[in-house]
């Protein structure tokens, strides 16, 4: 007889429990971590508090992610709130990328403004074809240079574009030496949020 058809006699005839009380109690089963054998009530115990610890490692990661989340859009906010200070472009331009580094403490950053420094074509072909930030573990075409002498020690990128309805305007290049700070994979929200704040700040002072 097939393991899979005792399962399924037991699954079909509850009664059988009940009718064996003394076998069930006589049933033994080794212990999941070795050593010495226990009763199946014994196994059915440690099972739930197995997965008692799974449930609470499950709600721990999402407390300790919504706090995250928390965090996050409260740095947003600062950011959106600081981008008042910047009364005509240069300062925006210099200021943007300043309070990347300090909110988010984002190692390195580069503003480019299509209107101040025209773009490559790779470069603004890439940039026309994101509809949102992405990140990447290498530098974009060109964009390498924008850090300067820290460029070879870069590991992970995020781009974001910036633009006044469905034009691009400019790129905004974030840039860390940890490969895990930006990845491929990651979430884009709040990114996308750094964009339109600072494109909406921007956009005033550009040449229509």
């Amino acid at each position: 007889m097939r393991a899979e058809d005792v399962a399924h006699y037991l699954q079909n005839n509850p009664q059988f429990f009940e009718e064996h009380v003394e076998t069930l109690a006589q049933i033994s089963l080794p212990h999941p971590h070795g050593g010495r054998t226990i009763s199946l009530s014994e196994r059915q115990l440690l099972a739930l508090r197995e997965k008692n610890k799974d449930l609470e490692k499950k709600l721990y990661d999402l407390v300790e992610r919504a706090e995250e989340n928390d965090a996050l859009q409260y740095k947003v906010h600062k950011f959106v709130l600081s981008l008042f200070a910047g009364r005509d472009l240069d300062t925006l331009q210099e200021m943007i990328p300043h309070l990347l580094r300090d909110i988010f403490a984002v190692p390195h950053a580069a503003l480019r403004l299509w209107q101040v420094n025209p773009p490559s074509a790779e470069t603004l072909a890439f940039t026309d074809a994101q509809a949102q930030p992405v990140c990447l573990h290498h530098a974009a075409h060109d964009t390498a240079a924008w850090f300067g002498e820290s460029t070879a020690q870069l590991r992970s990128f995020a781009y974001l574009p910036l633009r006044v309805g469905s034009e691009t305007i400019g790129l905004l290049a974030l840039a860390s030496e940890d490969k895990q700070r930006f990845y491929p994979e990651m979430g884009t929200v709040f990114l996308q949020c750094i964009a339109d704040a600072a494109s909406a700040a921007l956009c005033p002072h550009l040449a229509t």
